[in-house]
């Protein structure tokens, strides 16, 4: 089956030269071949498109109403091409990402402001929410996350390593006792991440590679790393966060840090996950080398 594309071509060349041979030429084909073009456009359509003669080819009323139509489908073609060939030269186009809300409103939003300096024809679309979404079916093109990296079909490039704090308020640790083993864990009010993929509600995981969990429980979960910092600064428990949540809290004794007899988790990075493609779209790889380049000289947090 010949190229409907094509023919539409050879069709539109032919009225322009008003010569098979000329169309044949401009497409390196014989005036045979195109022929046969013009032949399966008109069985296609079941109508005569061309008039024929030795001496001229005149359009009929249907090859006049086809060639104003494929004039202008030939037309978006072109101008579809050339935008996504320009895209490939400058960055533009619109760029769904989504990331932990905390994370995004004390480090990563300034960040995104730079880059939206420097490459001001891509708009961006942020999604701010802790869970781990599904790229694909939910149409991101990009999402950071928290975590260890394991086998997935997603595709991710590691940006910085993440810290984690066991930490207390001074007030609850006064009425509570101060742990001084990971096992006295299971005897505090501990702050619970619903959404957790390196903890659960259950379990906390300690030791270079998360190699001891230990079962914890409390009386206040949440979904937001935030919320789970204001409860502890509260007097209402162990929270088990990152180190970034928490720096201004440390440092003003908000917070004060456990050091137990196992350290905490030494195995969680931050990653900027993407779809995985043999075309990353130049969109999504100057955010993807941008976000490698800020965080290769130091984390925001650091």
């Amino acid at each position: 089956m010949l190229d409907r594309i094509t023919s539409m071509q050879i069709f539109v060349k032919v009225v322009h030269t008003g010569s098979f041979s000329a169309a044949g030429r401009a497409f390196h084909l014989s005036p045979t071949m195109v022929t046969k073009h013009i032949n399966a456009l008109e069985q296609r359509l079941n109508c005569t498109l061309l008039h024929r003669t030795t001496r001229k080819i005149s359009l009929t009323e249907a090859g006049t109403l086809f060639y104003q139509g494929c004039d202008k489908i030939l037309s978006d073609i072109d101008i579809i091409e050339q935008t996504i060939t320009a895209q490939h030269i400058n960055p533009k186009g619109h760029l769904k990402i989504n990331a932990p809300l905390s994370l995004t409103l004390q480090h990563f939003s300034p960040l995104l402001i730079e880059f939206y300096k420097q490459y001001p024809d891509i708009t961006i679309e942020l999604g701010l929410n802790d869970r781990i979404v599904d790229l694909v079916e939910e149409g991101w093109d990009l999402s950071l996350r928290i975590g260890k990296m394991v086998s997935s079909t997603l595709k991710a490039r590691k940006l910085a390593p993440i810290e984690f704090i066991l930490c207390a308020s001074a007030d609850y640790l006064e009425r509570h006792g101060k742990p001084t083993q990971i096992q006295e864990l299971s005897e505090h009010q501990c702050l619970l991440y619903s959404l957790g993929t390196l903890m659960n509600r259950s379990y906390w995981r300690f030791g270079k590679n998360g190699e001891h969990n230990i079962h914890v429980h409390g009386s206040f979960t949440a979904n937001n790393g935030e919320m789970l910092k204001n409860a502890a600064i509260m007097g209402q428990g162990i929270a088990y966060l990152p180190k970034f949540l928490l720096t201004q809290e440390l440092a003003d004794k908000q917070l004060i840090p456990l050091d137990l007899d196992h350290p905490t988790i030494q195995d969680a990075a931050l990653y900027i996950m993407y779809p995985p493609s043999d075309y990353v779209p130049l969109k999504s790889r100057v955010m993807i080398d941008y976000l490698v380049e800020q965080f290769s000289k130091k984390a925001p947090w650091d």
